[in-house]
């Protein structure tokens, strides 16, 4: 047998298609199926279950070993309390990213070398690229799929274990070789959502964890015109949910101020609170070293964003600050910026 590689097996058909591939190129794979929720196992939005199996069936008619593992104490130690805080605090949070870091990229690595694996892989639509020693993390091949961003935190010694077997795939071929491998999941729908929320509603799903603090509701004017039932339940950017009808353009939530418990929000989507021209972020996680002041890149401050040009005005190992060419819509703190130097993903930072 070749090189010994356990590929996280999620049920679905990208992971899916990852290990048929090293299978076919003479690895030997191991399948490995992560659970990381179980606080709703019996509920109707969890498809944990149902995944599993998916997962087996796929390992059965690839001819790979399958093991379960749960990481759920960790998953809710390390992932599931951080994103309550910084909801408590007001920001929104991105739960994938922390769990790549975290979960699937620490904890799913460490079990893998245990099993005595060498690298471990994922369906994820992303590339590692190796050059003079350094490992680089680049965009994957299928532009609309790519999935750099949620992988933005992994670091040196992590990337040198890694494989992503359809980085260089497009997701119709992805499907394409499910199907000609008739494998069982090969129109199996894409997940969506944070993974241990699922499909449910969202706000309901908070309300089961945070406080209800209510609180005036403020146009740019500072007239109050409604009530708010918490600021952790509002984003920048959003438009449902609020609780403001009438005529007119809709809706935007454009500020949370904690200290006064207020919600301001303005009509339009293209309102001018709503778009800003410089950023700061902290909690730096930097590829191969930060980028220098006064360099050029490309960024995104939410993953379904085009890249929009900026410069570093600032930056070291925790910290950057950045202007952008054109002014970005409803940068939301608590979410990740991402910098890009063409294909290949810089790192990136928290937005404060």
């Amino acid at each position: 047998m070749g090189e010994r590689i356990v590929v996280g097996m999620s049920g679905g058909v990208d992971s899916a298609v990852a290990a048929l591939l090293l299978k076919r190129e003479g690895y030997e794979v191991v399948g490995l199926f992560m659970k990381n929720w179980e606080d709703d196992d019996t509920d109707a939005y969890c498809s944990t279950r149902q995944d599993l199996l998916d997962a087996a069936a796929v390992a059965d008619v690839i001819g790979v070993e399958l093991e379960a593992v749960n990481f759920s104490a960790e998953y809710k130690d390390r992932v599931f309390s951080e994103f309550l805080r910084e909801y408590q605090a007001g920001r929104t949070p991105n739960p994938d990213v922390l769990c790549n870091a975290e979960i699937k990229f620490k904890a799913f690595l460490d079990h893998a070398m245990d099993l005595g694996a060498t690298r471990i892989a994922t369906g994820h639509y992303a590339k590692v690229v190796e050059k003079k020693g350094l490992y680089e993390l680049h965009r994957g091949a299928d532009a609309t799929k790519d999935q750099s961003y949620f992988l933005h935190r992994l670091n040196q010694q992590q990337l040198s274990r890694v494989m992503f077997p359809i980085g260089n795939v497009e997701k119709t071929a992805v499907r394409r070789i499910a199907a000609e491998a008739r494998l069982p999941n090969h129109a199996k729908k894409d997940s969506t959502g944070i993974c241990f929320i699922g499909e449910r509603p969202f706000r309901e799903f908070l309300k089961r964890y945070l406080a209800r603090e209510p609180g005036p509701i403020k146009d740019s004017s500072g007239k109050t015109i409604g009530r708010h039932i918490g600021l952790a339940f509002y984003t920048i950017g959003q438009r449902k949910g609020i609780g403001l009808g009438g005529a007119g353009d809709a809706w935007y939530v454009a500020d949370k101020d904690m200290a006064a418990n207020t919600l301001t929000v303005v009509r339009g989507h293209d309102h001018p609170l709503l778009m800003k021209s410089s950023l700061r972020a902290q909690a730096a996680s930097w590829i191969a070293g930060p980028p220098a002041p006064g360099s050029t890149h490309s960024a995104k401050t939410r993953y379904r964003q085009a890249d929009s040009a900026c410069i570093v005005t600032r930056s070291d190992e925790e910290e950057i600050a950045l202007e952008f060419a054109q002014p970005q819509w409803a940068v939301t703190p608590g979410q990740s910026v991402v910098l890009y130097e063409g294909a290949a993903c810089l790192g990136g930072a928290v937005i404060s």
